[in-house]
């Protein structure tokens, strides 16, 4: 189960204490106390996977290592080791003190959410004309320590919609070396899958059914994850009783959840077109034209089609180079 929402502390690491400390070699007195060694950071970045949210399902408390504390003969603390964590692209960071959001955007992407606490001065720092035997020295300040909101909306180029079992899973498979569950029942999908197609990024998200923008089914959970899905393949089922209520369904979930997302480029493919005969399919056609709606034949069985929908994706990424 994909992990899309948690609350999770992180702390940079405390920086170590300068330390009190005199050479002991003869005609070479003097404070030799060294500084203590920075706290580590603790960073974000950007990854891939889908699941890398997981990992604070249970693990909520992270924090950076501490910097060491100051040596004699001038020796500085070694600095505390940094934190990077792992959060899937689309990963929205809500910082609960400062009230600042951070998007991660780029796989790659790198961003400073708690910094280490200095080190502290020692006693080599502190001398002076007036103060040639300085026994005075410094604390580490401490790391910056927040409670995190981390919450996944997913980043694809195109994404897969429609009603459950209209063949999504099997169509990204097809495309893309995703190994997304197919069987022949509802919600067979219960999380979105990724694949890659050259440059794109496609996503199956799971089916949406009537009354899914107030919760039904797997409602609102997937829903979140198309609104930065720049196009939409629209799948509609050549077997179904109703293809055309099908589809004004679907629609009617985007809008209900946000209108905005009836903006978006759409193609509309019928599925499952090798179960139906080709009367059906005209009818299907004509049933669509009436409304304004171009909608194009697909079967994973049949590799024109499959042709034709690589075209589309091909003329995608022209755009997306442009």
């Amino acid at each position: 189960m994909i992990i899309d929402d948690v609350i999770i502390s992180v702390r940079g690491g405390n920086g170590g204490d300068g330390v009190v400390r005199f050479n002991k070699t003869k005609m070479s007195l003097g404070p030799t106390g060294g500084d203590g060694g920075k706290g580590g950071d603790v960073y974000m970045k950007g990854v891939s996977d889908l699941n890398a949210l997981r990992q604070f399902r249970f693990k909520k408390e992270l924090e950076a290592q501490n910097g060491q504390m100051g040596k004699m003969q001038l020796n500085d603390g070694h600095d505390g080791e940094d934190l990077i964590l792992l959060v899937p692209v689309g990963t929205i960071i809500h910082n609960l003190v400062t009230k600042k959001t951070i998007e991660i955007t780029k796989i790659g992407q790198i961003e400073l959410v708690a910094k280490g606490g200095r080190g502290g001065k020692g006693n080599f720092k502190f001398r002076g004309p007036t103060n040639t035997t300085p026994r005075q020295s410094e604390k580490g300040k401490n790391g910056e320590d927040f409670k995190m909101h981390l919450e996944l909306k997913m980043i694809a180029d195109v994404g897969f919609i429609g009603l459950p079992n209209v063949g999504k899973s099997s169509l990204l498979n097809e495309l893309t070396n995703a190994s997304a569950k197919v069987a022949n029942y509802p919600f067979t999908t219960l999380e979105p899958n990724l694949g890659v197609y050259f440059e794109l990024i496609l996503a199956d998200i799971p089916g949406l059914i009537e009354g899914a923008s107030v919760g039904k089914g797997l409602g609102i959970k997937f829903l979140k994850h198309v609104e930065r899905t720049r196009v939409f393949f629209h799948l509609v089922a050549a077997d179904s009783a109703d293809p055309l209520q099908d589809y004004a369904t679907v629609r009617a979930e985007l809008e209900g959840y946000n209108p905005a997302l009836l903006e978006k480029q759409e193609y509309l493919f019928l599925s499952k077109t090798d179960t139906v005969s080709k009367e059906k399919v005209k009818e299907i056609f004509a049933e669509f034209k009436k409304i304004g709606k171009k909608i194009e034949p697909i079967s994973i069985i049949d590799g024109e089609s499959l042709e034709m929908v690589k075209k589309v994706l091909n003329h995608l990424i022209n755009q997306k180079t442009v």
